[in-house]
C-alpha cells in the first residue's frame, strides 16, 4: 500500500503511543526514541526488545490494532498484474503474519502469496539486517540471484543486493529518477513492477 492511504501513519502513532504507555514516556521522549530506535535498528521493536523486556506479542497486537477498510480498499489492477507475474511469490515482512494476512485479504491478492516469512518466523531479525535476507533464502530454498525483492523503503534493498538479490524500489513518486545506491531498478508505483519482471525475463512489453 501506498504512504497516501494513511496506513502507515497510524501504525507509526500506534508505535508513539506503545512507547508512552508501556515506557511512561512523554509523546516528546516517546517519538525521540521511537526515531533512535528506527537508525539503530531499522525498527522500533528491535529496540525495544534490546532495551526493554517488552512481550513482541503485545507490542505486535497493539501496534496493528487498527480498522484496516478505513484505509485499504481492494486493488483490481494490482491483482491482476500479480496474476499475470510468472513468479513464485513470498511475502516478507518486519510485521507478523497476521497483520499481513489482513493486508493481503483488504486488498483482495492473498491468493498470489504461497508464503508470509514475517518476524516471528525471522526469529525478530528485521530487515535490513543482512541476517533476516539469509533466513529468508533458507526459508526459500532459493539462492539470492533467483530472487528479486520489491520495497519501497532504499535502505532495506542494499544489504538484499550485497547479497545478490534484484532490487527494485518502488518509490511511490519520491524519487528523482535515478535509482539511489543499492537498488538495480526504480519504479514510481508497484503496477511499474510488471515491466521491469518482464525485462527481465526477456519478454516485451
Amino acid at each position: 500500500y501506498t504512504p497516501q492511504t494513511g496506513l502507515w501513519d497510524a501504525i507509526g502513532e500506534r508505535i508513539t503511543l506503545y512507547m508512552c504507555e508501556r515506557l511512561g514516556l512523554s509523546l516528546e521522549a516517546a517519538r525521540a526514541l521511537r526515531l533512535r530506535y528506527r537508525q539503530q535498528y531499522g525498527v522500533a521493536l528491535a529496540g525495544l526488545l534490546a532495551e526493554h523486556a517488552i512481550s513482541p506479542d503485545d507490542y505486535l497486537a497493539y501496534v496493528h490494532d487498527l480498522p484496516l477498510p478505513d484505509y485499504l480498499k481492494p486493488d483490481p489492477q494490482l491483482n491482476a498484474m500479480l496474476s499475470r507475474l510468472p513468479l513464485t511469490k513470498a511475502i516478507l515482512t518486519n510485521a507478523d503474519a497476521d497483520h499481513a494476512r489482513r493486508v493481503l485479504e483488504q486488498l483482495g491478492i492473498a491468493r498470489h502469496f504461497e508464503t508470509i516469512i514475517d518476524i516471528r518466523v525471522l526469529g525478530f531479525v528485521n530487515k535490513p539486517r543482512p541476517e533476516a535476507y539469509e533466513r529468508a533464502l533458507a526459508l526459500l530454498n532459493a539462492q539470492a540471484q533467483e530472487c528479486v525483492l520489491i520495497d519501497d523503503l532504499p535502505q532495506n534493498l542494499g544489504p538484499a543486493q550485497a547479497l545478490g538479490f534484484i532490487t527494485i524500489l518502488v518509490s511511490h513518486g519520491r524519487g528523482n529518477g535515478r535509482p539511489p545506491l543499492g537498488v538495480d531498478y526504480q519504479v514510481e508505483s508497484i503496477l511499474g513492477v510488471e515491466r521491469v519482471i518482464a525485462g527481465l525475463l526477456g519478454q516485451v512489453r
